[in-house]
């Protein structure tokens, strides 16, 4: 069996982290959504939002992050590994936002594939706010269009998992790898 690297991608607040985190819990190498962590250092620089303040700032960072992780992913020892979130999500946040960006972005979409993604449709059930995600439910709707949208340009055929309980969505997951 080849390497499979896995993303598990769509808009604020549809359980991704909780995915990743169950899959985690039944012994699968994951990397965890990085850019909370970005926000956070630099909330500790008294940069409140820096996606809002600094986005491309933000961006190179999340870049850089995520270019790491898909190393560090394509090196690990485990058959399949699951990724939150994957380089063309920066690229379709960007095009929420309107701004624009260096060509470097699209290239890194381009030299960092992903086996399979998985996409979480707008779920207003369990889409909560918090100190890290600033998107009301209208606009997380809008950013999982920009990420069907921008992964499609990556050529990726999308598989978007079903609502239903955490243990139904990691079977479908599972299921869809065989």
């Amino acid at each position: 069996m080849k390497k499979e690297l896995i993303v598990i991608t769509g808009g604020p607040g549809t359980g991704k982290t909780t995915i990743i985190d169950a899959f985690i819990e039944q012994g699968y190498a994951c990397f965890p959504e990085i850019s909370r962590q970005i926000t956070l250092e630099a909330k500790k620089q008294g940069i409140e939002q820096l996606f809002l303040e600094r986005p491309l700032l933000f961006s190179e960072l999340l870049l850089e992050g995520r270019k790491k992780q898909h190393q560090q992913a394509t090196e690990d020892v485990s058959e399949i590994v699951f990724l939150d979130r994957g380089i063309p999500d920066i690229l379709a946040y960007m095009h929420y936002i309107g701004d624009s960006y260096p060509a470097f972005f699209d290239q890194a979409s381009r030299d960092h594939t992903y086996s399979k993604v998985f996409i979480l449709p707008p779920w207003e059930d369990i889409y909560e706010s918090d100190e890290a995600r600033y998107e009301n439910f209208e606009q997380a709707k809008l950013i999982f269009e920009h990420l069907l949208e921008t992964y499609q340009k990556y050529g990726y055929n999308l598989i978007e998992v079903p609502r239903g309980t955490v243990e139904e969505r990691l079977q479908f997951i599972l299921s869809q790898l065989v």
